[in-house]
């Protein structure tokens, strides 16, 4: 690791106050922090089995009358899991359910409009074998508390998209599959689930672009927005995109938008309340455009998009960068960004969490979490609270044990 500088959360949660580069000021639109907003974290029932989630989707999804659904993801040694469970808020339980039909890692939970919840692909497998993706979904049904087929892809994929559309089928677009044994490969094709019928279609037009791991949600009008993401390169080798795209649900077909001025991968995309989408953080590896300099560290930046004219712009800089968090939009409006880690070392998961003020574009000071964690499932509850489950908490050579990162079943609660 080098020297320069380093993007690790000070151990009191203060806020950072060094530039990210250590080179001088930052370039771009920064702001000043404010004073840190009301708001605190506090732990929570613990989950049932330890797991993460390293993909931008949700990996947990509402179900009944306020309850949260967790299924599937993987251990410290990147093995599926086929556990699942629902934690009911107004109660702090937990309650285990029956398993998945199949085990998955780097899938996705999307809530249909009948209530139910459709699981999609993933990986059936850990590392270290031919990794192919799996074909096949199933969909939870909350009265039976069971998991039940529903067809499968046409294509296996993991690590693709999942979306609700608003007339109540489900978009699942890109993602990987295998190439050959050691390599992979990354879809252009993208299929449709019809929930009353239990079908799956082809969409035949294919995406603009090839790509996985990308955040993809649904405008106001209908259209769905894929930003970023990754490529495929080579043998352990991936590229990071700055390229978007917009599905039309109308006639099925995909139109390029604006292009990110970062190239991003483990990013987040928020929609926000005046139709505008704020980006997030992301993997970086290469030179700055501002200064040719090289920065192996994950971003800081940020940048909004304008879904009329397809345009993104610089935003306020977050206080730090981070990769492989999670960023959420409040019922106030607010964007609260948090845990993730850095992409020099993916070593520990960061302790606290900002928040973004959408009509000042400024970020609050740090609010100390209770857990470090990276790639966690958080998902946001009434009174602009947010619930955050599992994650790493470290990796690689700060993991204790070689060869197994430390993962946790540990849960907290944010309430502004």
């Amino acid at each position: 690791m080098g020297t320069e500088r380093s993007t690790a959360p000070p151990p009191d949660g203060g806020i950072v106050t060094y530039p990210p580069s250590g080179r001088g000021p930052r370039p771009g639109p920064a702001r000043a922090a404010t004073a840190a907003p009301p708001g605190s974290w506090r732990p929570a029932p613990g989950m049932p089995y330890a797991g993460f989630w390293a993909q931008p989707a949700d990996a947990a999804a509402p179900v009944g009358d306020g309850d949260v659904l967790l299924a599937g993801g993987e251990d410290g040694r990147r093995m599926p899991t086929d556990a699942s469970a629902v934690f009911a808020p107004a109660t702090g339980l937990w309650t285990s359910k029956r398993p998945l039909g199949q085990a998955r890692r780097l899938h996705t939970l999307t809530r249909l409009g009948t209530g139910q919840v459709l699981a999609v692909g993933g990986l059936g497998e850990g590392p270290g074998v031919p990794t192919t993706g799996l074909a096949s979904a199933e969909v939870y049904d909350p009265g039976s508390g069971g998991w039940s087929p529903v067809g499968e892809l046409s294509q296996p994929r993991f690590s693709h998209s999942a979306t609700a559309l608003e007339d109540g089928r489900v978009l699942v677009a890109g993602g990987c599959t295998g190439r050959d044994a050691h390599t992979l490969r990354t879809l252009r094709s993208a299929e449709l689930y019809d929930p009353d019928s239990r079908r799956w279609t082809t969409v035949r037009a294919p995406m603009t672009d090839a790509r996985f791991g990308h955040p993809a949600l649904r405008l106001r009008d209908g259209r769905v927005l894929l930003v970023g993401g990754a490529l495929a390169v080579g043998r352990g080798s991936y590229a990071a995109l700055g390229h978007c795209e917009l599905f039309n649900p109308d006639d099925s077909t995909w139109a390029p938008t604006g292009t990110l001025a970062s190239a991003r991968k483990g990013h987040q995309a928020t929609l926000l309340l005046d139709d505008d989408v704020l980006v997030t953080g992301g993997d970086m590896k290469g030179f700055r455009e501002t200064d040719w300099l090289y920065d192996p560290y994950s971003q800081w930046t940020t940048e909004r998009y304008d879904p009329d004219s397809g345009r993104w712009t610089a935003d306020a800089d977050m206080p730090w960068g981070r990769s492989h968090h999670r960023a959420l939009l409040l019922e106030s409006g607010a964007v609260l960004v948090l845990g993730g880690t850095d992409d020099s070392s993916l070593a520990v998961g960061y302790q606290n969490a900002v928040r973004y003020d959408p009509d000042a574009r400024a970020w609050s000071a740090e609010i100390p979490m209770v857990e470090g964690r990276w790639a966690p499932a958080a998902i946001a509850l009434g009174g602009s609270r947010v619930l955050v489950l599992g994650g790493l908490t470290h990796s690689g050579a700060a993991a204790p044990v070689l060869g197994e990162d430390r993962v946790t079943a540990t849960t907290e609660i944010y309430t502004p």
